[in-house]
């Protein structure tokens, strides 16, 4: 071996320690390097390097030492949706150098040279990952789950912050639904999560139960006055503490009236235009219905009577047509009498 290609694997161990441990937690990578080691090496590298290069490179790959722990970028775990997209990327990438059909000393360089790729674009997936998809909850507890890069387990994080998520207005026409939603963007994602209840706050700080449902909302139909006041919406947790809490101010409004219109010189605003309202539209919706219906039997009404004027006047006009031939035919007959054998004679020997 060649001293530089010696110096290629020493420097092969040493990039592979950012760009593995939670890569390494992967089964699909862990297939990839022993398709390495047992399908590509044999041909492509002399068999006396081959024991030496797998063991520096899996050694490596299971302990991160080289990527620093910080906050915002990495805390020595992510999630498995984090960790398929870097496994994919290094698996890609290996695929295409062994698609190649590098040998020797060009296989290790191609190696390393996409190897402290993979180190960026990890450290790319991590930091990412730390930022969107870490903890994304601004209230109460969530649990999530995450690979932690050192032993490759899957442990649950809690997510612990302030389980007072706010207060919500609600207002609702009297004789009309009232619909309380608890959920929050990142409930569905967390794990360790219960039940929604919903309970009455009374005017003396004392509560009662409304509901319990897996459902993050609460439906009550055709509210009246009575049902106006607050109510709190908590969701519980495996650990028994409540993950999150939204307190609800419920005013009930008077029922919506049929006179409540918009008048003559009201503007309704749409997108990118506006219209002015019309004496029409002031008229109530039954009134303009039965108007137009009664339209439209009147000039129903109108076109069947014409129809029938005009089929009597047709047939009157047939049995008159057939009334003047017949006598037609009579008088002609009349015009022209049989004349006599004896004169008919006489006038053909004049």
């Amino acid at each position: 071996m060649k001293p530089s290609f010696a110096l290629l694997l020493a420097a092969l161990a040493s990039y592979l320690l950012p760009a593995g441990g939670c890569v390494m937690c992967s089964p699909l990578v862990r297939t990839a390097l022993r398709s390495l080691k047992d399908d590509y090496l044999p041909d492509h590298l002399d068999v006396q390097h081959h024991k030496n290069v797998m063991e520096r490179v899996e050694q490596a790959m299971h302990d991160f030492k080289n990527l620093p722990l910080e906050e915002d970028s990495f805390m020595g775990a992510i999630d498995e949706a984090t960790l398929n997209k870097a496994s994919w990327s290094l698996i890609k990438d290996l695929k295409r150098i062994t698609d190649s059909n590098v040998k020797g000393e060009l296989f290790v360089k191609e190696l390393f040279w996409m190897l402290r790729l993979q180190k960026e674009t990890f450290a790319t997936y991590a930091a990412q990952f730390q930022k969107e998809a870490y903890c994304p909850n601004k209230c109460g507890t969530m649990f999530q789950t995450l690979i932690w890069c050192s032993t490759c387990q899957k442990e649950i994080h809690a997510c612990r912050k302030s389980s007072d998520c706010g207060e919500r207005t609600v207002e609702v026409h009297e004789m009309e639904d009232m619909i309380l939603d608890c959920e929050l963007n990142w409930h569905r994602a967390s794990e360790g999560l219960s039940h929604y209840k919903f309970y009455r706050v009374w005017g003396n700080n004392t509560e009662s139960m409304v509901s319990m449902r897996t459902a993050p909302t609460l439906t009550k139909p055709m509210v009246g006055p009575e049902d106006a006041g607050r109510y709190r919406c908590e969701l519980g947790s495996v650990n028994s503490s409540p993950a999150t809490i939204i307190y609800f101010n419920v005013t009930v409004l008077p029922k919506r009236g049929e006179e409540e219109k918009p008048s003559s010189n009201t503007v309704t605003q749409g997108k990118g235009n506006s219209e002015s309202s019309t004496p029409f539209s002031s008229q109530k919706p039954d009134n303009v219905l039965k108007g137009r219906l009664v339209g439209l039997l009147f000039w129903a009404s109108l076109v069947l009577l014409v129809s029938v004027l005009f089929a009597i006047l047709c047939r009157r006009k047939v049995v008159g047509f057939k009334k003047s031939s017949v006598v037609g035919l009579g008088s002609g007959a009349a015009e022209h009498p049989r004349v006599p054998k004896e004169k008919a004679k006489n006038r053909r020997t004049q």
